[in-house]
């Protein structure tokens, strides 16, 4: 296992290896990097109505997220950026945001505040990007690292990280995080906005020709703040597609072990696996999904977790099993996209079983329907359906989100 004293002389073979390239034509001064910067201003409106059995009244969350950024141009491979979210409310905060203690609606977990989203002083060169600071970090579909980007408030990380370009078809991406900063914040509050880690992350991905793309990961979580979220993650991830006439034939399959780690109170070993199918057709494209996340239903804290992801955008828009279960869980779904007059449609039907015994956790169908109107707006509306049997309770959601770029 890496140790934190291996994190420290790896930070420091980093920032060798990332400057021992050459780089590109840069700007001539610091202050010509700061002037031939680009900045962007985006807004994004949204309503999100929660209807959840057990409580007498639905969640109505109207929410504005402001966010404005900077990026300097390179000097002598130096760059920097600076990113800073607000998010307000439009009318009363008829929602429990986790902050304003009202407990009496179902959660919509977007606090509103303003925050510095990133901040990072960044070296790059013709092979290697290198930053530090701040910063978000999205790697692969977000399963295990991601940013949360669904939540008005996003997930970002205190961080030194590299992604390297030098061997022809392959990235290698390696990281240092000493801080997550979580979607709950700006404010102090139960869950905590941030949390203090000692977390080693290494991605290397290989382009396989016409077979598609071959990725090898390891994910070393040492969650100093969250000691039972702390664990060990090594796995291998295929995805690609075959054509055959217009038409293509998709694949991804994905296995991953995971023990626990650093400070983890419990010791156990679990296992991911991800089998997915699809074909695309010149007009639409259907998927079949099997995930499954193994677990214990005799034993408490010994399911497969993966407390840095993206959740949304894994089991159900609904947010039912941001946590795991205990008997871990099998999700099946099967999906269908295609894009009638302008928009994007996507319907996806998940059944959800526990992994670990018998249990039928219940089923979900989630909805969206989306339409880019030009370069800088667009309008999105997305609607999920859970049908409990033996886990949590019914629950709808809907959302309408209103997004302009500039």
């Amino acid at each position: 296992m890496f140790k934190p004293q291996c994190h420290r002389i790896l930070v420091a073979l980093i920032a060798i290896f990332a400057m021992s390239v050459a780089f590109a034509e840069q700007a001539a001064s610091i202050s010509e990097a700061i002037g031939n910067g680009k900045g962007k201003l985006s807004f994004r409106y949204r309503y999100e109505n929660v209807d959840q059995d057990g409580f007498r009244r639905d969640a109505d969350a109207s929410t504005l997220k402001t966010m404005l950024s900077y990026k300097t141009a390179t000097w002598r491979g130096w760059y920097s950026e600076l990113e800073i979210d607000d998010v307000s409310y439009i009318g009363q905060d008829t929602f429990n945001n986790l902050r304003n203690g009202r407990t009496n609606y179902p959660v919509v977990a977007d606090p509103n505040g303003t925050d510095i989203n990133q901040f990072y002083l960044g070296f790059k060169n013709t092979a290697n990007d290198l930053k530090f600071g701040r910063q978000r970090i999205n790697l692969d579909n977000q399963r295990f690292v991601g940013g949360v980007g669904w939540r008005q408030n996003e997930q970002t990380y205190d961080a030194l990280y590299l992604q390297n370009k030098s061997i022809e078809n392959t990235i290698i991406t390696v990281g240092y995080m000493d801080k997550v900063l979580r979607i709950f914040g700006p404010d102090n509050g139960a869950p905590a906005k941030k949390l203090e880690a000692d977390n080693l992350i290494v991605n290397v991905s290989y382009k396989l020709g016409d077979l598609g793309k071959l990725v090898g990961y390891g994910y070393f979580l040492d969650m100093e703040d969250a000691p039972a979220a702390s664990n060990s993650t090594v796995g291998v991830r295929l995805s690609g597609n075959r054509a055959f006439g217009n038409n293509k034939f998709l694949y991804t399959l994905e296995y991953a072990d995971q023990d626990d780690y650093g400070d983890n109170p419990t010791s156990y070993s679990a296992h991911y696996y991800l089998l997915q199918f699809g074909l695309a057709f010149p007009k639409f494209t259907v998927k079949a999904t099997v995930e499954t996340l193994t677990g214990d239903n005799n034993a408490a804290g010994k399911a497969f977790t993966t407390p840095l992801a993206t959740l949304h955008a894994h089991q159900g828009w609904a947010d039912k099993f941001l946590n795991t279960p205990a008997a871990g869980i099998e999700d099946t779904y099967f999906g269908v996209s295609f894009a009638p007059w302008g928009t994007k449609v996507n319907l996806i039907y998940h059944q959800f079983d526990a992994e670990s015994g018998s249990g039928n956790y219940g089923s979900e169908l989630d909805i969206s329907v989306a339409k880019k109107i030009n370069n800088n707006f667009s309008v999105l509306l997305k609607y999920a359906a859970y049908d409990a049997d033996d886990f949590s309770v019914d629950t709808n959601k809907l959302w309408v989100m209103l997004t302009a770029n500039f």
